[in-house]
């Protein structure tokens, strides 16, 4: 089985572990708005990728389930919850078995809460040196994010 790791949002990232090892890890593909500058999750390439992967009814997708943060402004919560549908919407296309995981579950199982964004990028490179190339920027925590998520899930709800 294999298992899709999403980091939701328009800096977020998309993971795939086979075997409990990465064999893909991208940014989440995006496009521009409008003729604004604004971004949208680009719902055709996430398509195009899961289907690239070879990612099926039987593959898991555990998808971050994140809720509105204080702080965060309503056009800010309203744009992420629309790339929340996306998603979601992208994986009912597909007939993939979407499962919702907490930030605070996946980050209390690496002892990774209250720790800096960074940390899971370090957790990532220690765990898995081949990828450290696919995480070299601040950046890339996203990345490392979407792995973990899909880590926690093989260690934990997986076997």
């Amino acid at each position: 089985m294999n298992l899709v790791g999403i980091d939701p949002g328009i800096s977020g990232a998309i993971s795939i572990l086979r075997d409990g090892n990465i064999s893909m890890v991208v940014d989440m593909p995006t496009m521009t708005e409008g003729t604004k500058s604004k971004k949208q999750i680009n719902a055709a390439e996430l398509a195009n990728i899961l289907t690239k992967e070879n990612i099926s009814h039987d593959d898991r997708v555990i998808l971050e389930n994140v809720s509105a943060m204080p702080g965060q402004g309503v056009t800010g919560m309203f744009s992420f919850g629309q790339s929340f549908g996306v998603i979601k919407g992208v994986c009912a296309a597909l007939k993939l078995p979407v499962i919702l995981v907490r930030p605070v579950k996946w980050k209390k199982h690496f002892n990774l809460l209250n720790s800096e964004k960074d940390a899971s990028r370090t957790k990532v490179i220690e765990t898995y040196p081949y990828i450290s190339s696919e995480l070299s920027k601040k950046k890339d925590a996203n990345k490392a994010d979407a792995i973990l998520i899909a880590k926690y899930y093989f260690e934990t709800l997986g076997k």
